[in-house]
């Protein structure tokens, strides 16, 4: 049997400045290579989850709902030229009380931290991290910028923070 892949970070039409992907050409495309499960990851929003959601229904492969997060390097009410990059913190739903927190994750950080981005915050994410799987794996997310800068002692604090939050952190 051959082995399964999986797309965990997807950006589509709906991820702005950065994605391109048309939800159906995408789904229709992973669903000819046979693909029995996909993730949609856009910048900072869930604008196109459920159009994602029931295209990937339609065709039986199994959906993923995520987001490419936006985390402020210290608080999402902060406004700083230091707070005009974010981290990038990619968040999958593994279940509905994910699904819930991911929407309020997306909310939040439009609502009260919104500074060049939708960003939210290490407190914020701790308080609603059930029910998600946190991946480290983009070169703009914490752990890569901060090994990048040569703070290995900071990325290995980081690491230990993400594992300590999640229950499921890769």
């Amino acid at each position: 049997m051959p082995e399964e892949f999986t797309h965990l970070h997807n950006h589509t039409e709906y991820s702005l400045l950065d994605g391109l992907s048309n939800i159906p050409a995408l789904v229709a495309r992973a669903s000819e290579l046979g693909m029995k499960s996909l993730a949609i990851t856009d910048h900072g929003g869930l604008y196109g989850a459920v159009e994602f959601y029931k295209q990937c229904k339609e065709f039986g492969i199994n959906p993923i709902i995520g987001l490419e997060s936006y985390l402020a390097q210290e608080s999402r009410h902060s406004k700083t030229p230091a707070d005009k990059t974010p981290y990038h913190l990619l968040l999958l739903a593994k279940n509905p009380e994910g699904y819930s927190n991911l929407l309020k994750i997306a909310s939040v950080a439009h609502l009260e931290g919104f500074y060049y981005k939708p960003r939210v915050d290490k407190e914020f994410l701790a308080a609603h991290s059930r029910g998600l799987i946190a991946l480290s794996g983009c070169p703009s997310a914490e752990i890569p910028r901060l090994i990048i800068e040569g703070r290995i002692e900071d990325a290995q604090s980081a690491a230990i923070w993400y594992r300590d939050t999640f229950e499921d952190f890769f």
